[in-house]
C-alpha cells in the first residue's frame, strides 16, 4: 500500500487501513505507507485524534485499532452455543457505552482436546483471538474459572434438623436455600459449605445439598477461607511441590559473584516475613560524576531456585502471584523458597540478581550493570526505625549504621526525587487503610499508616531497577513481560471534563492529556474541601495497569518502558523477567528457555493479570467482611463519612474512621424527589444535592457480616427505625444490593 508521492489519506482510507492491518500500527506506519511527510504529521494526528474522538477508531495501548477490535488475547465469558453446536463467548472487559453491544468470538473446537481446553457454557478462558472478514474466532489457551454450578455460603442449623444457606455473595443477600436434615453433609452450624441447588421452586425457599464442607467460619482465619473458595485461589500447594522445595539447597560460590562485603539492608513492613529486596549507596568517587551516587539495588535470586518447566514453576504459574490477607497470606512459592532460601536475613548468605546503578547529581541514571551474586545483608530494618534514625533517633540496632549505612541512601534518594519531579509522574494523594487484627483473628483498629520518606525511597530505588531490567532486555533483544498503564480512554476523559465542568476547572478539550496535566489539577485544588473529592475521581479515570508482552509505555509513572524485576517471591512477572535477564546477561543456564517468543509470553502475562485481579478483589471482599464483622454490633450508631460514588442506583459511602463502605439506595435518600445527574456524580433535589465527595453524617441500619454489607441512612432523613421496621414488615425477599465494585473502577497497583 506504498505511496508514490505525498499525501494525507482521506477518512475512509484511514480507517479501512487500520481495519485491515495486524500488528502495530502508529501515525509513524500511517505516514509511511501513504508517503506522508514530516510536514504532514501535524495534521495526521489532528486526523488519528477526530476519528478517535468520533468513535471511528480506538488509541488502545498506543496503537490504533478499528473501534471494537480485539486484542489478539483476551478474556473472555462463554455464554451460549450456535446453530450448529459451537460455543460462543463474549469479552468479560468490554466499553458498551463506547463501542455497544460486546462482540461474539466463535470457539474453535480443538483437533485434540486437551485439559484445561475443553470449556462450557458459563466458564471464563483466555482465549486467543483470530479475525475472519467482520466476524471473530477465537481458540481457548486455558479455562481461568468454571461455570458456578454450585453456592458457597454459611450453614445455620435449625432446631428441627437441616439448616439454611445464607449466601457469601452480596448479589445473593436476602436469598437463602433450604437445607434439609438429610442433605447437610454433617455440616455443623458456622460451617462454610458448597452447596448444589436441588430445587427451584415458585413457592417456598429454594432446596440445596451440602455438597463439599470447607471450613468453620469460627475459626480464627475464617474471614479469608471465604474469598479463598469464593474465587477459587489455590492455597494446598501439591506434594511435588512441597517435595521439590524441600530438596532445594543453598547456592555456592562457583555459580555467584561475591558482593557479601557490601553493606546491603532491607527495608520492609515491621510485620513483613520475607525480605525480597535489598539496598545500599554511597557517593560515586569517579570524578566524571561529581556529586553523584552509586545505587545497587540487590533482589533475591528466586529464578535459581525455581527452573522453567519445574513443578514449583508451574505451581506458581498457576498462582501468578502471592493473595495478602489481612488474616493470613496465600504464596506464590512455598515458605522453604520465600520465607527461607530466598529471604535476604542479615547476616545470612543469600543469592541475588543485582543492578548496580550509577546516579548523576541531578538525580538521572547514567549506566547500570547486572550482576549475579552473593550478599550478607547487614541489617534488617523497618520503615519507621530507618526513618528515625535518619532524623537523629537511632536506637540499638541502627546506631552503628546511620552514617555509613543509611545517610548516603537517603542523600542518594533526594538526588533521585529531583530527576522523579522533572519526569513528573501521576501524583494521586489516596490514604491506603491497614486493618489491625486481634488474637480471634477479628478486627482490633483500622489504622491509616504515615507515609514516610522511608517509603518512597524505597519506592523510588525499585522504579529505576525496573526500568534498567526493561532497558537491558530490550537491547539484548530477550522478550519479557512488561507492567505496561494505559492512558485514559476518550470516553473517561470526556465524563472528567464534564465533572470538572460542575468545579468550575477545565480540561483542555483536545490534545493528550499527559501526566503533569492531571497534576495541574490537583494541585489547584490542594487544600481545598473537594481535594479528596478530585483525586478519586482522577483515579477513576485511569486505565488499570496489567502485565503484557508489547511495550506501550507507563501512563502513571511516565516512563516509556518498565517491567517488573523487583518481587519474584511473589509476582509471576518478575521471575519471568529476572530469566529474560540472566539470559541476555549470560549469567546461568537457568534463564528464558530458547524458542519462548512474545506469543508465548502473551499467553503467560494475560493469565497473570487474571490472578492479580482475582487477588484484588478477594482481598478487598475479605475487609469488607473483617469490617462488617467489626460494625455488626453498632447498628444504630452515628458516623461520619463521605459519598464515594453515585448511580442510579442510590449512593455509597465511605466512613472516615474505618474506611468502612456502605450502600444508600436512591429511595431512601431522603423525603423530597431526586434526579440522577451523572455528568455531575450527583443527586439533584429541590432543596438538596448529594455528590460524590460530599460530606454525610449517616446512621447504620444494617450489617451482613457474612457479605461484608453495610447498609445506611442519611441522618436527617429517613429514619433508621422505620428502616428497620420496613425490612422486618417485608414478607419477600430483599432486592439485590448493587455490587460496590461496579462504582469502584479504580485501577490497580502500578
Amino acid at each position: 500500500m506504498k505511496r508514490s508521492e505525498s499525501r494525507l489519506p482521506s477518512r475512509d482510507e484511514l480507517i479501512a487501513f487500520i481495519r485491515e492491518r495486524s500488528g502495530r500500527i502508529g501515525t509513524r506506519e500511517i505516514a509511511r505507507a501513504f508517503g506522508a511527510k514530516n510536514a504532514d504529521r501535524a495534521a495526521l494526528n489532528r486526523m488519528l485524534r477526530n476519528l478517535a474522538e468520533d468513535g471511528a477508531i480506538d488509541r488502545r495501548r498506543k496503537r490504533l485499532h478499528h473501534s471494537g477490535t480485539l486484542p489478539p488475547v483476551v478474556l473472555a465469558d462463554v455464554t451460549s452455543r450456535d446453530s450448529d453446536g459451537e460455543f460462543l463467548a463474549r469479552p468479560t472487559e468490554w466499553d458498551e457505552e463506547a463501542h455497544g453491544e460486546p462482540p461474539v468470538i466463535h470457539i474453535a473446537r480443538p483437533r485434540r482436546a486437551r485439559p484445561g481446553e475443553v470449556a462450557g457454557i458459563g466458564d471464563r478462558a483466555l482465549i486467543r483471538i483470530e479475525r475472519r472478514g467482520g466476524d471473530f474466532s477465537g481458540r481457548i489457551i486455558k479455562l481461568i474459572d468454571r461455570a458456578k454450578h454450585r453456592s458457597l455460603g454459611i450453614f445455620r442449623a435449625l432446631p428441627a434438623g437441616g439448616g439454611r444457606l445464607v449466601p457469601i455473595d452480596k448479589k445473593q443477600m436476602g436469598r437463602e436455600l433450604n437445607i434439609g436434615p438429610a442433605a447437610t453433609l454433617g455440616a455443623a452450624d458456622g460451617d462454610l459449605v458448597a452447596v448444589e441447588v436441588t430445587r427451584q421452586g415458585r413457592f417456598g425457599l429454594p432446596a440445596g445439598t451440602v455438597v463439599e464442607r470447607l471450613g468453620s467460619i469460627k475459626s480464627e482465619r475464617a474471614v479469608s477461607l471465604i474469598a479463598i473458595h469464593a474465587h477459587d485461589i489455590p492455597h494446598v500447594f501439591p506434594r511435588a511441590v512441597l517435595d521439590e522445595a524441600a530438596a532445594a539447597r543453598p547456592t555456592t560460590m562457583a555459580e555467584h559473584e561475591d558482593w557479601r562485603a557490601i553493606p546491603f539492608v532491607t527495608i520492609d513492613p515491621p510485620d513483613a516475613k520475607d525480605h525480597d529486596d535489598a539496598v545500599h549507596a554511597a557517593p560515586d568517587p569517579d570524578p566524571k560524576n561529581p556529586g553523584g551516587h552509586i545505587v545497587t539495588v540487590a533482589i533475591a535470586d528466586v529464578a535459581y531456585y525455581v527452573r522453567p518447566g519445574s513443578a514449583l514453576d508451574r505451581e506458581a504459574l498457576k498462582r501468578g502471584n502471592s493473595v495478602y490477607f489481612p488474616d493470613r497470606v496465600v504464596p506464590m512459592l512455598p515458605e522453604r523458597i520465600s520465607n527461607d532460601l530466598c529471604s535476604l536475613r542479615p547476616g545470612q548468605d543469600r543469592p541475588a540478581l543485582e543492578v548496580r546503578m550509577i546516579i548523576g547529581a541531578d538525580g538521572r541514571k547514567r549506566a547500570h550493570t547486572f550482576h549475579r551474586v552473593l550478599i550478607r545483608s547487614a541489617a534488617k530494618l523497618h520503615y519507621e526505625q530507618a526513618q528515625l534514625a535518619v532524623s537523629g533517633r537511632p536506637d540499638e540496632d541502627t546506631e552503628p549504621i546511620a552514617d555509613t549505612i543509611l545517610r548516603p541512601l537517603y542523600a542518594a534518594y533526594r538526588a533521585v526525587v529531583r530527576a522523579r519531579n522533572e519526569r513528573n509522574p501521576l501524583d494521586l494523594d489516596i490514604p491506603e487503610r491497614k486493618i489491625v487484627l486481634k488474637s480471634d483473628g477479628m478486627v482490633d483498629r483500622v489504622i491509616m499508616p504515615q507515609r514516610l520518606e522511608s517509603h518512597r525511597l524505597i519506592e523510588e530505588f525499585m522504579i529505576l531497577a525496573n526500568v534498567a531490567a526493561a532497558e537491558t532486555c530490550e537491547k539484548a533483544r530477550v522478550p519479557l513481560i512488561y507492567r505496561v498503564h494505559d492512558e485514559p480512554s476518550p470516553e473517561k476523559l470526556n465524563a472528567l471534563r464534564e465533572f470538572l465542568a460542575t468545579l468550575d476547572i477545565k480540561l483542555p478539550k483536545s490534545g493528550a492529556l499527559r501526566p503533569e496535566g492531571f497534576n495541574r489539577i490537583l494541585d489547584r485544588v490542594k487544600g481545598r474541601d473537594i481535594e479528596r473529592l478530585v483525586n478519586e475521581v482522577v483515579l477513576r479515570t485511569q486505565a488499570q495497569a496489567e502485565y503484557s508482552s508489547e511495550n506501550f509505555g507507563h501512563f502513571g509513572l511516565n516512563l516509556r518502558r518498565y517491567a517488573h524485576f523487583t518481587s519474584p517471591i511473589r509476582r509471576y512477572a518478575d521471575l519471568v523477567v529476572h530469566r529474560a535477564l540472566i539470559r541476555a546477561m549470560r549469567l546461568g543456564p537457568d534463564g528464558l528457555p530458547q524458542g519462548t517468543d512474545a506469543r508465548g509470553l502473551a499467553e503467560i502475562a494475560a493469565n497473570i493479570s487474571a490472578t492479580e485481579r482475582r487477588a484484588m478483589k478477594a482481598e478487598r471482599e475479605t475487609a469488607d467482611r473483617l469490617i462488617a464483622h467489626f460494625l455488626a454490633d453498632r447498628v444504630g450508631a452515628i458516623f461520619d463519612g463521605h459519598i464515594s460514588g453515585v448511580t442510579r442506583a442510590g449512593l455509597f459511602v465511605e466512613l472516615d474512621d474505618t474506611g468502612a463502605d456502605g450502600f444508600i439506595p436512591a429511595r431512601l435518600i431522603g423525603d423530597e424527589y431526586f434526579r440522577f445527574h451523572e455528568a455531575g456524580r450527583a443527586f439533584v433535589g429541590s432543596s438538596h444535592t448529594h455528590r460524590l465527595g460530599d460530606p454525610v453524617t449517616v446512621e447504620l441500619v444494617e450489617a451482613a457480616p457474612v457479605a461484608g454489607a453495610l447498609r445506611f441512612a442519611l441522618v436527617g432523613h429517613e429514619r433508621s427505625a422505620t428502616l428497620r421496621a420496613g425490612h422486618a414488615a417485608r414478607s419477600e425477599p430483599k432486592s439485590r444490593w448493587p455490587n460496590k465494585q461496579k462504582k469502584a473502577g479504580r485501577s490497580g497497583g502500578y
